[in-house]
């Protein structure tokens, strides 16, 4: 095979992978006789054999889809020549798990820790709407605090306003608000907020109240909540959040950061924009932190269950208990429901933009998309924005839609996230600081100004995978104890709030 153009992944994949582009008639495997019939760019697959009809197709050693046609070795692969179907998988369930290997001596960050005990990276104030109603006067409190007012206030980060689309328009018990006030109150909770505002119109589905009680937040230590009908209106309300906030800016201001365990680290998994390089660069090069991040005693969370559909064997294999996998399968299946209600399917995924990098189908896609989440054993299973409690590495469901399902990781815990993308992600977040991971040159080069990391550098020979995954780990560290990610750098983060709207708008 030669090197310079392609890889093979698996000794047992019948497909290589172009680590540049290739002009058509380059002999790729002297050999075995296999010369490209066509230009291959970057991140496609060439077929390293015939393939009949209706064969399966691999890559990492596993099923990515099968032919739609007779395939000649040599020829590109891609949506012209490759299908999905279903297929058996077996989950053998707790195969792989292993008793994970801690750090006797953990690995330390500068954290911020807060009365109740919970660790913070950063230091944010929140004005949180309960109903989309009162997103206005959220944005309008948030607004007076710029950096010249917060200027005497060094040690707080900003007032963000946390406003979304929903709220009302559904029942008032049920699925659908469940989530909602899960999110809400992750956030309101959240060790980023040494603060919270909740603020409501006073008539919506989402009542305040019930709010606080369902989700235990009546003694919570750090929160104020009215709505905009008891007030008086919205200019009263916006004087009365202000105002709140003025007098609690000293206090919040006085916080000071310490050596903490990274065991206290919650780590945001996300891909976006992803590309034939992601599943051999930055997805297990992210993974290969995990991994370190767990064995010191923290938590990693992988997401965006429609990408990992096809790959959700890999994980019930890591799985702790047979419950632990079960929960995970349950999922999988919801989603096969969901969207068949919905008149969709599961393989509507990949995009366009995944399509062009490279990817075919959503078997393949899920396949780099697990990569993420290491090696480590799957320690539970989660429902969306559910906070985690168990550490090391787990899942929690949500769409494959990155700002729903960040925004569901940061409402369980996640105090800061690693996004990888191939196509160019400009995603940022908060409160919790996400760190961009490059999966090829190009991208970080011609975008270089929203990447903080570049794993194409593996590729092009630069660096292996432990090596990226050990420079990963050093960025979340000095990232989570106080160093601007890029994406924080260009103030991304407060239009981001996306929580996942289940039901119909009635």
């Amino acid at each position: 095979m030669n090197s310079d153009y392609c890889v093979r992944l698996h000794e047992n994949d019948n497909v290589y992978v172009a680590i540049k582009q290739i002009p058509e008639g380059i002999l790729l495997d002297e050999k075995n006789n296999i010369t490209t019939s066509s230009v291959i760019n970057p991140g496609h697959k060439i077929s390293s054999k015939n393939i009949n009809k209706n064969e399966q197709v691999k890559k990492y050693n596993q099923i990515i889809g099968f032919a739609s046609k007779p395939i000649k070795k040599g020829d590109h692969i891609h949506t012209h020549n490759l299908y999905m179907k279903d297929f058996d998988r077996d989950y053998n369930f707790c195969e792989d798990y292993f008793e994970v290997d801690y750090q006797k001596v953990p690995l330390n960050f500068q954290g911020i820790v807060r009365k109740n005990g919970s660790v913070a990276t950063r230091n944010y104030i929140s004005v949180v709407s309960s109903v989309n109603c009162s997103a206005h006067v959220c944005r309008q409190i948030a607004k007076y605090f710029d950096e010249e007012v917060l200027s005497d206030y060094p040690n707080i980060d900003g007032v963000v306003p946390i406003h979304h689309r929903t709220g009302c328009g559904m029942g008032a018990t049920g699925e659908p608000i469940e989530y909602i006030q899960r999110v809400l109150s992750g956030y309101i909770t959240h060790p980023n907020f040494g603060y919270s505002l909740l603020i409501g119109l006073g008539c919506e589905a989402n009542q305040i109240k019930e709010l606080v009680s369902s989700q235990g937040l009546n003694s919570y230590f750090n929160l104020n909540s009215f709505t905009i009908q008891d007030t008086g209106g919205t200019s009263k309300t916006i004087e009365r959040g202000i105002s709140i906030i003025k007098e609690i800016l000293p206090e919040q201001n006085n916080i000071q950061r310490e050596s903490v365990s990274i065991s206290n680290l919650t780590l945001g998994l996300q891909c976006g924009g992803s590309d034939g390089y992601s599943g051999l660069t930055a997805n297990p090069s992210l993974g290969h932190a995990v991994d370190l991040l767990v064995k010191n005693g923290g938590t990693a969370i992988l997401s965006e269950t429609p990408e990992i559909y096809g790959a959700e064997h890999l994980l019930t294999k890591r799985a702790v208990t047979e419950e632990v996998g079960q929960k995970l399968v349950e999922r999988i299946k919801w989603w096969e429901n969901y969207t068949s209600v919905l008149g969709g399917k599961m393989d509507n995924n990949p995009s366009p933009g995944n399509k062009a990098g490279g990817l075919t189908t959503i078997l393949e896609k899920s396949l780099g998309a697990v990569a993420k989440g290491g090696t480590q054993p799957l320690m539970d299973v989660y429902k969306y924005a559910e906070k985690i409690t168990k550490k090391g590495f787990v899942f929690m469901d949500s769409p494959g839609y990155d700002p729903v399902s960040v925004t569901g990781q940061v409402a369980s815990g996640a105090n800061i996230v690693c996004f990888t993308t191939g196509r160019g992600s400009a995603y940022g977040c908060k409160p919790s600081p996400s760190i961009k991971l490059a999966t090829n040159n190009f991208l970080f080069e011609k975008q270089n100004e929203d990447m903080d990391i570049n794993c194409g550098e593996i590729v092009s020979g630069g660096s292996s995978i432990e090596e990226k995954g050990q420079e990963i780990l050093k960025k979340i560290i000095s990232t989570a104890s106080g160093k601007k990610s890029k994406s924080e750098i260009h103030q991304y983060g407060e239009d981001e709030f996306a929580p996942w709207v289940l039901g119909p708008t009635m």
